[in-house]
């Protein structure tokens, strides 16, 4: 049989260190990937949030011009039938 291979002391503390520090790194590393997950999931709603303000006020724009023009043309709509009302008059007399 083979001798029983002896180990470096120093070579085992050497291995043991590393994987100290690895494991001691995990927690670490998480946090720092849930940070920065979060990070950009909330810079997504903010620019969500900032888009559909942009695109309300577009469609708020765009209701108030539709109203506008309703007024005018309503407007429009009653002079013409006075108009039309005084020249029928105009005629039967």
């Amino acid at each position: 049989m083979a001798k029983d291979p002896t180990v470096n002391k120093q070579i085992t503390d050497s291995i043991t260190q590393v994987n100290t520090k690895v494991l001691a790194d995990n927690p670490s590393m998480a946090m720092g990937n849930l940070f920065a997950s979060m990070g950009a999931a909330l810079s997504n709603a903010g620019h969500n949030a900032s888009n559909a303000q942009q695109q309300a006020a577009i469609t708020v724009q765009a209701a108030t011009i539709q109203g506008v023009n309703a007024l005018g043309a309503v407007g429009s709509a009653v002079l013409g039938r006075a108009a039309s009302a005084i020249t029928d008059k105009d005629d039967g007399q």
